[in-house]
């Protein structure tokens, strides 16, 4: 039993190393994080949609709109003329709600007339994420709801000279939707957001397969190093560590220089099909970016890559063997997932300011954001990423030198560990 004991703890204790534990750690954290954000949906889903309504009308079919959404919605303005639409906007604005909608003086009267009815919509956009299009999709349920409602209305009162088409589609939505400051004519945050999909889940998934590939090969590279002896070999050649660090980092720097050239050439095209018009061509919506934006995202790719590629090298340091470093790549592709998750669901501007830390201190997380957040205009996000980035990536490579500079890389972090403790003994 002793012999059987012996063995188990060591088992256990060649098992719970640091490299085994902090990575789930890590799982367990982001996961928690992701579940928190993800807890809210249906919170949001079933919550009450913030309007405004203007009714120029004042009629029995704009009573049949306005007690629809008197009833489902939360309405924080009521105006009875079009002179009051900007007091409209901002107190919409200012109550973080979706949409003003105008009903004209016209409305009962085209309908009476076999005509259809408009409303028009000013749709208020905060985020581009998937959840952030919630409350303008309640909202647009709430008027086919009241379209409903003026159909059945009509029916009851239909006689044999009734345009049947009409009763089954009375009202028509003329739109305009302001995202982020920008406004667009004649589009809906629908068709904005369908278009935003394409990007928001390509590109993230993109983004993360060449860190995930890229940051496993360094780190199995340097692991194959130490088992095979060839590092050891490296070190004792008459060549200073430092030139060492700088030409395993170089290496790193031209293969992410390669890596965000092709990405950028790819992302360029890809994105430059994605166009919609309005029919009446008062405006339009385009994923295309300019040459100065592509630039700013193959060189935040770059420095994101060079960062990884770096935090991989200083985690092979770690890697006793190529075994023990298939452990160590999990913390490199959680934080891969986590922002590719977040970017593609949600909007960095509208998560919770602890995820918005917490997003922004992941390196992978700006070249993933870059794309959309340019779209809009939003160069400060992305140039301040750059810069915190930059600034990561010389801290790692600062680690990487300091570490060659010890012992560690070859007699292991166990070894040293009771070197260390020898010494202070003495």
């Amino acid at each position: 039993m002793s012999a059987l004991g012996n063995i188990l703890r060591k088992e256990i204790k060649e098992l719970l190393t640091p490299a085994t534990i902090l990575p789930i750690v890590l799982i367990t954290v982001i996961f928690g994080a992701i579940g928190s954000t993800m807890g809210g949906i249906d919170d949001e889903v079933h919550k009450k949609p913030i309007i405004g309504l203007i009714n120029e009308d004042n009629s029995s079919y704009s009573s049949i709109v306005t007690n629809v959404f008197y009833t489902h919605a939360d309405v924080v303005f009521n105006g009875t003329s079009s002179s009051e639409k900007q007091e409209g906007i901002k107190t919409v604005k200012d109550h973080k709600g979706t949409a003003l909608l105008t009903i004209p003086s016209n409305f009962s009267s085209n309908l009476l007339e076999q005509q259809k009815a408009y409303i028009n919509i000013y749709w208020i956009i905060e985020g581009t994420g998937i959840f952030d299009s919630f409350p303008s999709a309640s909202v647009e349920t709430l008027l086919q709801y009241a379209e409903y409602n003026i159909s059945t209305y009509m029916i009851k009162a239909a006689n044999a000279s009734s345009n049947a088409t009409l009763i089954l589609s009375p009202v028509r939505e003329t739109q305009t939707t302001e995202i982020k400051g920008h406004e667009y004519v004649g589009i809906s945050p629908g068709e904005i957001t369908a278009l935003l999909a394409t990007q928001s889940t390509t590109t993230p998934i993109v983004m993360m397969m060449i860190i995930i590939i890229s940051g496993g090969m360094v780190i199995s590279s340097m692991a194959l190093e130490k088992e095979n002896k060839t590092l050891e070999t490296l070190l004792t050649l008459p060549v200073s560590r430092g030139s060492i660090v700088t030409g395993k980092i170089a290496a790193s720097a031209i293969v992410g220089l390669l890596l965000a050239l092709i990405y950028m050439v790819g992302i360029g095209y890809y994105m430059a099909s994605f166009t919609f018009e309005d029919p009446s061509g008062a405006s339009s919506f385009s994923l295309s970016l300019t040459p100065l934006d592509l630039t700013l995202v193959g060189i935040s790719l770059f420095i994101t890559l060079v960062a990884g590629l770096s935090l991989c090298m200083l985690l092979g340091t770690m890697a006793k063997n190529y075994k023990s470093a298939q452990t160590l790549t999990a913390p490199i592709t959680m934080l891969a997932i986590f922002p590719m998750l977040l970017t593609m669901f949600t909007d960095f501007n509208t998560l919770p300011t602890a995820l918005q830390v917490i997003v922004f201190a992941i390196p992978f997380s700006h070249p993933m954001m870059a794309p959309k957040a340019l779209i809009f205009g939003e160069y400060w996000l992305v140039i301040a990423g750059i810069i915190y980035v930059t600034i990561f990536a010389v801290v790692v490579i600062l680690l990487i030198i300091w570490v060659f500079k010890t012992d560690r890389l070859i007699t292991g972090s166990n070894i040293s560990h009771k070197f260390f403790k020898h010494r202070l003994r003495r």
